[in-house]
């Protein structure tokens, strides 16, 4: 847990910042449409989710979206994306001004990232009989992983596995098909969902640890140094104030951690 100290350095230091980087200005990168056009995620269920029974978007990434739009004084424009590698695909077309994305250096050569707001874990799950049982047994030769191609998992991996061999499926519902149907020997994804998943398919079972821990930031297209000075700034506050500690807890994510203050310069 963060000490109260440490969050209120990281306050000040971000009001501070914000102090000097005027909304008027900011709003000028940031929402150049006169409109924030936040690309949001769904298929991460940790950050954002549609509500049962009026459909209507909520999460932490929601809630960060239209607390800026209010700071810039600009209507939220949310742009939904079923994948988090479509997202970071956008990004070339100029469809969004901002997003939530997990900071990944593949990434990082088109879009700049904030510090992150909260951490989130990278993990397997595996058929219940299967003799994998911990982080360590999966980079081995003949074992096939699932991912969503594109996915912060799948980058990480592709990186990280040296003997195991990755099978990309088109979106995280085919990744699970493959898991399905055979095709795979173990399923990576994020904890929550992945939990979630093996609620309800008692065939399936997830292992204990995590392959990675998945830093998610507020990020924007390369070239706009105001705005991304400000968001800075913002995401520090919103971290420090507890804004998204209550966002996680109105969402059913109270056990996800905010992430710590970014380092002092």
């Amino acid at each position: 847990m963060t000490s109260f100290p440490t969050a209120a350095a990281g306050a000040l230091l971000a009001l501070s910042v914000a102090a000097s980087t005027a909304p008027a200005d900011a709003a000028k990168e940031l929402a150049p449409t006169g409109r924030l056009r936040a690309a949001i995620n769904f298929g991460n269920p940790v950050l954002a989710q549609k509500q049962p029974g009026s459909g209507e978007p909520g999460g932490v990434s929601v809630a960060l979206a239209r607390e800026l739009g209010r700071r810039l004084g600009v209507p939220v424009d949310l742009v939904p994306f079923a994948e988090a590698g479509r997202v970071a695909d956008a990004a070339r077309d100029g469809s969004w001004d901002i997003a939530f994305l997990a900071i990944d250096p593949v990434r990082a050569a088109g879009i700049d990232f904030t510090a992150p707001y909260v951490l989130i874990e990278g993990t397997y799950a595996v058929p219940a009989a299967s003799k994998l049982q911990a982080i360590e047994d999966i980079d081995r030769d003949g074992i096939r992983v699932g991912v969503a191609k594109d996915s912060a998992y799948d980058l990480f991996l592709t990186r990280n596995l040296s003997r195991a061999q990755i099978v990309r499926a088109a979106d995280t519902a085919a990744s699970v098909d493959l898991l399905r149907h055979g095709e795979v020997d173990a399923l990576a994804g994020v904890k929550q969902p992945l939990a979630s998943l093996v609620a309800s398919h008692p065939e399936w079972r997830v292992i204990p640890g995590r392959f990675m821990e998945i830093d998610q930031a507020m990020c924007l297209p390369k070239g706009r140094e105001t705005g991304l000075r400000f968001v800075q700034a913002f995401i520090e506050e919103m971290k420090a104030s507890g804004f998204v500690a209550h966002a996680l807890e109105a969402s059913g994510r109270g056990d996800v951690p905010v992430a710590p203050p970014a380092p002092q310069p």
